[in-house]
This record gives structure tokens, sequence and C-alpha cells, in this order.
């Protein structure tokens, strides 16, 4: 799905003369295309599939976010500015994200499905919650959930 949408987007961007677009796109296409190599250096030969796709586009997402408190911190709003830009283009390739409330439900009921009974559960937790929920929660909230869960 998505190695067939983003050449779609670039050309359509480059029509548009839209350049953070097109710059956007190019960074995405070529983390897809580093991983799809490291994946095949591992006996992949099709590359990663869809749900490591997500946790790329998360990953960059997130990426984007540090950078955007650390240009703020630093006063540079207009480098700021361009990352947010930056999320807003790849956001429209991720599912819709689950709310707080949401998540802290996933969690309890995979808590529950797990079995888990304390903080050694938790790496079997965040486990099930990846490959159930890939691309539709920030697995950073979701942790601090399962750990206060599994902690109390």
């Amino acid at each position: 799905m998505f190695r067939d949408q983003l050449p779609e987007a670039l050309r359509t961007a480059l029509k548009e003369k839209d350049q953070r677009a097109v710059s956007t796109l190019r960074l995405i296409m070529a983390a897809l295309k580093d991983r799809d190599i490291a994946a095949r250096g591992k006996g992949n030969d099709e590359g990663i599939d869809e749900d490591e796709i997500l946790q790329m586009l998360q990953t960059m997402v997130k990426q984007r976010r540090d950078s955007i408190t650390m240009y703020e911190k630093g006063g540079r709003l207009e480098l700021a500015q361009q990352e947010a830009e930056e999320i807003t283009i790849i956001e429209r390739y991720l599912p819709e994200q689950l709310g707080d409330d949401a998540i802290e439900t996933a969690v309890d009921t995979v808590i529950a499905d797990v079995g888990a009974g304390g903080l050694k559960d938790m790496g079997a937790v965040m486990g099930a919650l990846r490959e159930g929920y890939a691309g539709q929660m920030d697995f950073g909230k979701a942790s601090a959930i399962v750990k206060s869960r599994l902690g109390a």
C-alpha cells in the first residue's frame, strides 16, 4: 500500500511545486529504501512489511517532535515550523491515532489478554500492543501506562 502511494504522492507534489512535500516524501522514500536494504541483508528479499513501515513513520514523527522542542528552546521558530510541516505530511500516511482514553483501554485489554501480573511481563504486553496497534498509538505513552498499571 505505502510502496504504491509514495511515488504517486511525490509526482503530485512535484506537479504542484510543493517543495516541503517533495523533500519530506523523498526523506520517507530514502528511509524506506535503507530499511529494505537492511532487511535484504537479513534474508528478507521483499523488504520490510507494512507494520515496520508504520513504525518507521512513527519514528520519523517522534524525531521531528523532539526537534521542535529543541528548536523552540533555542529560539529557532522557523526551523520548528518546518518540522511541524513535515509532521503534517508524514501523518497523512499514518492511520488515525488513538486518543489517551483509547490507549488506556487498549493497554488494559492487552494486560488482561496476556495475563500480565508485574513489570516482568511488560515486554510481552508492549509486544502485543505493537502487533495489534502498529501505527495507531504513541508507544511512549502506552509504555508509561503499562508501567504504571503493572508496577502498582
